[in-house]
């Protein structure tokens, strides 16, 4: 007996070890060795070949580069408010109940910008054309987070001082042409990225920053500006400034590429500034989804009665529409690199050189 389960321990190790044979490790390449559209600022190494396969992105999520925690901080996160979304899907007799749509547009948003952004870093590295590409999604998906965003606070965030007012009108109609602008100004950032990064930065940060700070115009007079009667003082308000302070500092992140550019080569795998990015904009999210589902909650009876009807137009419509244009802007942008063949070619080219 003895003798038959070593045996069946050494087989076992046997083909495990055939099982793991089968998963290449991909090499890795510094700064110097990738076409410059593949540069990260002060990223030195961990760089993946730029003309890797499908399955070759997919193996190198198993492999330490300096995207692996990019992908996994924002794919793992995507389970867990699809559970929510899915959990109010159920619970809430959402089908039936406008007043749980706005919510569902917000949850659905949340699982659809990480989920964009973890398949943009996985599989980016394909070729220049599919890097660009790869980035259009993940910003339209941004977009729509930001439209998700908004019909939610008309829902459940405004002041009560604003409810109803010409302001809130016309606040849904503006953010959805705030997600049109931001999709399109964003897609344009990469297309000056090789003249003029500079450029290309200023115009991304202003396509999310913009919407996000139209947005929470009335959060921010809420939490700051308004005072006496109409200012909706409820144990909401501690969430929203959380999720209002880790949202300052993802984008602070963002646009000033810190620690890695106070020591570059020293965060090329773990702590550079786009990993902590995407952990500080998921636990804003799970934040913010907290403060707007106790708003939704605690204002129910009142909102009812005095806010606008919510309807199929201002949620879930406004969403489609968005959608819908968004991934025909997202086509407009790619045709030129679907059909141009003088970037494919220098791509080919450089790749080749990393070979070496």
């Amino acid at each position: 007996m003895f003798s038959l389960s070593l045996l069946s321990q050494a087989l076992r190790a046997v083909h495990l070890g055939n099982m793991f044979s089968l998963i290449k490790l991909q090499r890795v390449f510094t700064v110097h060795q990738v076409p410059k559209a593949f540069h990260e600022d002060s990223i030195i190494s961990g760089y993946r070949h730029p003309r890797s396969s499908a399955t070759d992105c997919v193996l190198s999520l198993f492999q330490l580069t300096n995207e692996t925690l990019n992908v996994w901080t924002h794919f793992l996160p995507t389970w867990y408010f699809l559970w929510k979304l899915i959990t109010v899907l159920l619970m809430e007799d959402a089908w039936y109940d406008a007043y749980t749509w706005p919510l569902l547009v917000f949850l659905f948003s949340c699982c659809v910008y990480p989920l964009a952004s973890s398949c943009a870093h996985t599989f980016s590295t394909m070729s220049t054309r599919a890097r660009h590409i790869c980035y259009f999604f993940d910003y339209g998906a941004l977009s729509l987070y930001s439209l998700g965003s908004a019909i939610s606070y008309s829902a459940y965030v405004f002041p009560d001082a604003w409810v109803n007012s010409t302001f809130h009108a016309y606040y849904i109609p503006a953010a959805v042409l705030n997600t049109i602008l931001s999709t399109s100004m964003a897609c344009y950032s990469r297309f000056s990225e090789r003249q003029s990064p500079r450029l290309s930065k200023v115009l991304r940060i202003l396509a999310f920053a913009y919407p996000y700070l139209f947005d929470n115009i009335p959060l921010f007079f809420r939490l700051v500006l308004c005072v006496g009667d109409g200012c909706t003082d409820n144990e909401a308000n501690s969430i929203h400034v959380h999720h209002t302070l880790l949202a300052f500092l993802t984008g602070f992140l963002f646009a000033t590429h810190l620690p890695e550019r106070l020591a570059p080569g020293c965060f090329d795998y773990i702590g550079h500034s786009h990993q902590l990015f995407h952990v500080c904009a998921i636990i804003g999210t799970h934040f913010q989804m907290k403060a707007i589902e106790a708003d939704m909650v605690l204002r129910q009876s009142q909102l009812l009665v005095t806010a606008p009807p919510i309807t199929f137009n201002n949620t879930v419509g406004s969403a489609l529409v968005c959608v819908c244009i968004s991934l025909g802007i997202i086509c407009l942008y790619s045709l030129p690199l679907l059909y141009g063949s003088s970037e494919t070619h220098t791509t080919r080219t450089e790749g080749k050189k990393c070979k070496h």
